[in-house]
């Protein structure tokens, strides 16, 4: 379906497209943000280890 040039030229229709391009925009930095890893601000301040002890399948021995 094909709208008229009038309809294209509206106000109500230069609104909707932009309601459009902001949701767009938005979508596509949440999603963005959803697959980069999580940023610890913690991390850039302190430089310490979160883990207490090893997880490793060869624990260090100690003597």
């Amino acid at each position: 379906m094909l709208l008229p040039e009038t309809v294209l030229h509206s106000g109500l229709f230069a609104v909707l497209a932009a309601f459009v391009a902001i949701n767009t925009v938005i979508y596509a930095s949440l999603a963005l943000a959803n697959v980069l890893p999580k940023i610890y601000p913690s991390d850039w301040v302190t430089n310490r280890n979160r883990r207490t002890e090893t997880r490793s399948i060869y624990p260090e021995t100690r003597d």
